[in-house]
C-alpha cells in the first residue's frame, strides 16, 4: 500500500492580519493548525517567516522542512492550554542549572567554566535579583528559593508563544540563565551557544572529537539558533 502524502495545491502564500496577529493563506485558505485552529501568530515577522517555509515547499509537503511552522502550532495547540505547567517546567531548571555545577579539576576546566558561568550568575543576580550559587561536583544543591521565585516570576511573565521558544533555549543548554540570557540578547547567541559547551568542548579536546557526538551536537546548535530567532521574531526583530 502507499503511504498517502500530502501534496501542493497552492500557487501563492501571502501574509494577512488575522485575530489581532497574523496568518498565512495558500490562495485563498488560510493555513491552520493539525487540529483545525486558524494559524495566527503575533508578528507580521513571524508569519512571514512561516509563509516563506510554505512557499519553499515542493509537489510534496515535507512537515519537517517547516519549523517555524511547527513551533506555531505547537504555541497553539499545546503550549496554550497548558501555559502555567509549561513556565514551571522551565522555571524548575534553575534549581539544578548547568552553571551551577563546577568541576573541582583540572585546573584549566574550573578556569574555563568560571570564565564563562560566572558572568551569567552575576548578570542574573543584578537582572532579577535572583543570585544561584556555584557547587563543586554533579550531586544536587537547593538554590535558595527566593532566587528561584525570583527567576520563576521572569518565565510566567511570557506568552505561550515566547514560552515556545523559550523552552528549546532552555533545555537544549540545560540552563535557565543561558536561556534567558539569550532572550535578553546579553551576548551573541553563538556565544552563548559555546557557553553552555563548555564541558564538552573540554573533553575533546582532551580526548578527541566523537563523530555521533558531534553530529548529535550540530543538530542541537541549528535548534538552539532556531529557537533564538523564533523568540526574537515575536518582536519583529530579526537575527
Amino acid at each position: 500500500m502507499t503511504e498517502w502524502k500530502a501534496r501542493r495545491f497552492w500557487k501563492q502564500v501571502t501574509v494577512e492580519p488575522r485575530d489581532g496577529g497574523y496568518g498565512v493563506k495558500l490562495d485563498d485558505r488560510p493555513v491552520k493548525t493539525p487540529g483545525k485552529s486558524d494559524l495566527a501568530v503575533p508578528s507580521r515577522a513571524l508569519a512571514e517567516e512561516i509563509a516563506a517555509e510554505w512557499a519553499a515547499q515542493g509537489e510534496v509537503i515535507a512537515p519537517l522542512t517547516m519549523p517555524f511552522t511547527r513551533a506555531a502550532n505547537s504555541a497553539i495547540e499545546k503550549v496554550t492550554p497548558q501555559r502555567f505547567e509549561v513556565a514551571e517546567m522551565l522555571a524548575a531548571y534553575g534549581d539544578s542549572d548547568l552553571t551551577c555545577y563546577r568541576a573541582g579539576a583540572p585546573e584549566g576546566l574550573v578556569q574555563r567554566q568560571a570564565e564563562a558561568w560566572d558572568p551569567l550568575i552575576e548578570w542574573a543576580a543584578e537582572t532579577y535579583g535572583a543570585r544561584l550559587i556555584p557547587v563543586e561536583g554533579v550531586m544536587h544543591q537547593p538554590q535558595p528559593d527566593a532566587a528561584l521565585a525570583a527567576l520563576s516570576a521572569e518565565v510566567h511573565r511570557m506568552t505561550p508563544f515566547e514560552l515556545t521558544g523559550f523552552h528549546d533555549l532552555v533545555s537544549i543548554s540545560g540552563s535557565l540563565l543561558i536561556g534567558l540570557a539569550a532572550t535578553r540578547d546579553l551576548l551573541a547567541v553563538e556565544e552563548l551557544w559555546k557557553r553552555s559547551r563548555v564541558d564538552e568542548t573540554w573533553q575533546e579536546e582532551q580526548w578527541g572529537v566523537d563523530e555521533e557526538a558531534a553530529e548529535l551536537a550540530a543538530a542541537k546548535r541549528t535548534d538552539f539558533l532556531r529557537a533564538h530567532r523564533f523568540f526574537h521574531l515575536l518582536s519583529g526583530e530579526c537575527h
